[in-house]
């Protein structure tokens, strides 16, 4: 999220200004990476390959559940679903940016839309992530507390409380300037770079770090120990419940390596750039979010395999050795 610059002048300040965005003065580094192979071809075709995959599958994925009769167990997937295609479509004008010398052509306005979009979804995606872990780390290790629940109602309002949420969140990066002309290049980037000489700007360095602990840390924490939870109590059962665990190990594990590269450079990126005035590791993290869009096309698949893996009806033995039973959770 952005290598810093120092702003020359606005053009809406020239009345025989041939431009609008404000003109920014960047070292040559900063515009070695924004052109380099990494950012106009690797980037791009990684995201070719998620929009290529993952819209489909989630279109497909959407159709299935609206004809579902298990509301309760269908909300939180169709919300997820919901904001990895989002994300996904979001990533058509990236692509387009990326591969041409991220030049952005689309406007100031549209800028803002795909930068919300983008990294909203992304955290409405990690959410949904965990209220789904929590649902199954309920039935199985509450399953009479899960069996009184009021599961549509719960549903419904997670799903809305994430969503709005996050839209709020989203709201700082509609108020700052997005898009900037880079001095003496004729490339406009969209989000890559800003200048952190106004106070506006400089606040959006905690705004961004304390939304990394609310997007990230926090829901991974949960999850972490939800699914330990979850194995915990299975291995502990008479029962054969390899097929799930080993379900559930996977799903946790793309979690992690698709999500948690990416936050974790991009706060320390965040971090450095407020203690130390330095952006190096902003270029590791435009590779590593690569793997966000991976996971939202990965994610039908994986929503599959959970299902296909606990609608069965199997009996799980609790520590009193009474035999209870799982209920599905999808």
């Amino acid at each position: 999220k952005t290598y810093p610059g120092k702003i020359v002048f606005n053009g809406s300040q020239f009345s025989n200004s041939s431009f609008q965005e404000p003109v920014i003065n960047v070292s040559a580094n900063i515009i070695n990476h924004t052109t380099g192979i990494v950012s106009t071809r690797i980037i791009p075709s990684a995201y070719i390959l998620a929009i290529l995959i993952g819209i489909p599958s989630n279109v497909f994925l959407l159709a299935c559940l609206s004809r579902r009769k298990n509301l309760s167990s269908c909300i939180l997937y169709f919300s997820l679903a919901v904001s990895d295609l989002l994300l996904l479509l979001s990533l058509t004008l990236r692509v387009h940016y990326h591969l041409s010398n991220n030049n952005w052509i689309f406007g100031e306005l549209a800028c803002k839309m795909v930068t919300a979009c983008f990294y909203g979804n992304i955290y409405c995606s990690i959410h949904a992530h965990m209220c789904i872990s929590v649902m199954r780390y309920l039935a199985v290790v509450h399953p009479f507390l899960y069996r009184t629940m009021l599961k549509t109602y719960y549903a419904i309002f997670t799903s809305l409380s994430i969503w709005m949420v996050f839209a709020i969140a989203m709201t700082p990066e509609f108020l700052v300037q997005q898009s900037y002309r880079v001095l003496g290049q004729e490339q406009v980037t969209c989000h890559d770079i800003q200048s952190y000489e106004k106070a506006s700007n400089r606040a959006l360095i905690p705004y961004r770090l304390s939304l990394i602990c609310l997007g990230f840390i926090l829901p991974s924490l949960v999850i972490t120990f939800v699914y330990g939870s979850i194995i915990y109590h299975l291995k502990r059962s008479s029962h054969d419940w390899k097929q799930y665990m080993k379900a559930s190990t996977l799903v946790f594990g793309l979690f992690l390596v698709c999500f948690a590269p990416c936050n974790a450079l991009l706060f320390a990126h965040y971090v450095k750039l407020y203690t130390q005035q330095q952006y190096d590791l902003y270029y590791y993290y435009r590779a590593a979010v690569c793997l966000c869009s991976f996971h939202s096309c990965l994610d039908p698949f994986l929503s599959y395999l959970l299902t296909k893996t606990s609608t069965s009806q199997v009996k799980f033995r609790s520590f009193s050795s009474r035999a209870l039973k799982v209920l599905p959770t999808s």
